[in-house]
């Protein structure tokens, strides 16, 4: 039998900023999202039915391996709008998938998940009965980034 360690809740983020280079506008993205300080396990966009989707991301222990699915998109042109969204779709039963895209505004983002999440849940033959999305909008100034993130915990 599969053991694997008890993930009972998630929650989704976003965060944009800027930085002195590219890896730290992410890292500050991130700090921003309320997930800097951990360490991001990427997994695939599967949210299982007993998982609660909370509204925010309790204070993680610093250092933890927390599972993450998430989108990231870095630019250093100045005055180009970059963008971010991830969301969280389910049925009935609280089987879910979570998808993320890109964009140059939020809603385009948001729009694009949503898209995504109708999708997979049409070739699943499955109902959907709730989608949340986030997403992060920046204007970048020198060099910026956006982070949208399904937190898993």
């Amino acid at each position: 039998m599969w053991d694997h360690p008890k993930v009972t809740r998630a929650a989704l983020v976003s965060g944009a900023a800027e930085g002195g280079t590219e890896l730290n506008a992410f890292d500050n993205a991130l700090l921003a999202a309320g997930i800097g300080d951990v360490n991001l396990i990427k997994v695939s966009s599967i949210l299982p039915p007993h998982v609660e989707l909370l509204e925010a991301v309790p204070e993680l222990p610093r250092g933890a391996f927390v599972p993450v699915v998430y989108a990231e998109r870095t630019s250093t042109i100045p005055g180009e709008t970059i963008a971010v969204a991830v969301g969280a779709g389910r049925a009935p039963d609280g089987f879910g998938v979570v998808m993320e895209a890109g964009g140059s505004t939020a809603a385009e983002a948001e729009a694009e998940v949503r898209r995504k999440i109708e999708e997979a849940f049409r070739v699943r033959g499955l109902s959907l009965v709730d989608v949340r999305v986030v997403a992060a909008e920046h204007r970048v100034e020198r060099c910026g980034c956006v982070v949208a993130a399904c937190v898993f915990f």
